[in-house]
């Protein structure tokens, strides 16, 4: 009687790279595949997923709707922390990666699988993010990435591998991009874009609007939140999921969100990214114009520092790290008073604050206005600069 073989379970997102990957775990170490697609909000055509995965080889293929666990379990606790990685990386990816990593881990136990296996390569930070997510909820498992072993060089010669082994994928050698896309976002990479010198070409972009032709009629948004929760657009209530959804469309309409960043990857090296992130370029600027009307100066401001240190958890992979447990609760005792209304102007590719206002707003007119209504005591003042620089006078360098 034939030995059983044993099972691995890929990451499949229907690209070029697992596609090979199915075939590639197959013939090189004997095993059952089974691909397991979480569906973040892609947009892609599940049916043809499928039957690419089982055209590949695979023996069973999952799919998976996690939209609603990755907003409310992932994506909005970024949005409450303001967690912005190098000042302007809003982590889409970044923050799919835990929520794959953890459906592996369910999908390996249910199918008694030892293996987990996923296309990222030995350059990115996606294999950390994922392994070391599937470390922290399953270290029994063993995990093997292809790119970081197979002797196929280049897009070019993946796309070859998969034309002999008769394996339908979308990339050609004249479009070679690398695109990972989700309900928060969109990340390219690759090809022209590997020159830090050269300008995006237009072909590049998969969602926004180029903003010199977006509409020249600007467009207002207003966002009320709950306690750091976006509940409504346009006085409508809506849930989170459906709310980023219509933020994305309008977004995308007048350009809005797009990135072009040159980053550090934790494995040490630059990576020339381009995103594009309609709704949550509008959302954080909305949270973050409602934290400035309730939060203190010193709360505010040290809040910026952890928003800090929780990107760079979400992107070094450590979202399954105690670290991260802890900050969620600083961040969340952070949200009480954030409730109100942030009004927007959308235009051509720029996303300004107009307006905010919250029940809880620390805005006092009387102190801040110069007009009549003034009740601030101006000489006061003289004594408070006097007692404020006085460990600084006579200071020399």
């Amino acid at each position: 009687m034939a030995k059983k073989k044993e099972k691995v379970v890929l990451a499949y997102s229907g690209g070029l790279d697992t596609s090979v990957c199915v075939k590639w775990l197959q013939e090189e170490y004997a095993l059952d595949v089974i691909t397991l697609t979480a569906d973040l909000g892609q947009g892609l055509n599940f049916e043809t997923l499928k039957r690419r995965a089982h055209n590949a080889g695979a023996l069973r293929v999952y799919v998976e709707d996690v939209r609603e666990e990755f907003v409310n379990n992932f994506v909005l606790k970024a949005l409450k922390a303001d967690a912005v990685y190098e000042s302007e990386y809003l982590l889409a990816t970044a923050l799919g990666r835990p929520l794959i990593a953890k459906k592996l881990v369910e999908t390996a136990k249910k199918e008694k699988a030892k293996f987990i296996a996923h296309g990222c390569t030995g350059k990115g930070n996606d294999q950390v993010r994922i392994e070391l997510g599937v470390g922290a909820l399953a270290p029994e498992l063993r995990t093997i990435a292809p790119l970081r072993e197979w002797k196929l060089k280049s897009r070019d010669e993946e796309i070859e591998y998969a034309r002999v082994h008769k394996i339908t994928v979308d990339a050609t050698k004249q479009s070679p991009y690398s695109i990972d896309k989700n309900l928060w976002g969109v990340s390219i990479e690759c090809g022209v874009l590997e020159d830090p010198g050269a300008e995006p070409p237009p072909d590049v972009y998969r969602i926004t609007a180029n903003p010199l032709y977006a509409p020249d009629k600007a467009a207002y948004v207003e966002i009320y939140f709950k306690k750091g929760v976006p509940e409504k657009l346009n006085g409508q209530s809506y849930k989170p999921t459906d709310l980023i959804l219509k933020l994305n469309r309008l977004g995308a309409k007048h350009g809005i969100g797009r990135t072009d960043l040159v980053e550090n990857r934790l494995v040490g090296i630059k990576s020339r990214e381009i995103y594009e992130a309609p709704a949550a370029t509008i959302l954080y600027k909305a949270h973050k114009a409602l934290e400035s009307l309730v939060l203190d100066r010193e709360l505010a401001h040290f809040k910026q520092l952890l928003s800090l240190k929780y990107a760079e958890l979400i992107y070094y992979g450590l979202w399954f790290s105690e670290l991260r447990e802890a900050l969620d609760g600083f961040v969340d005792s952070t949200q009480r008073n954030v409730t109100g209304k942030v009004r927007l102007k959308l235009y051509k590719g720029s996303c300004l604050v107009t307006g905010r206002s919250s029940p809880h707003s620390l805005y006092k007119k009387a102190l801040a206005t110069y007009g009549r209504e003034d009740s601030f005591d101006q000489s006061l003042a003289e004594g408070f600069i006097k007692i404020w620089g006085l460990p600084y006078k006579n200071y020399k360098l």
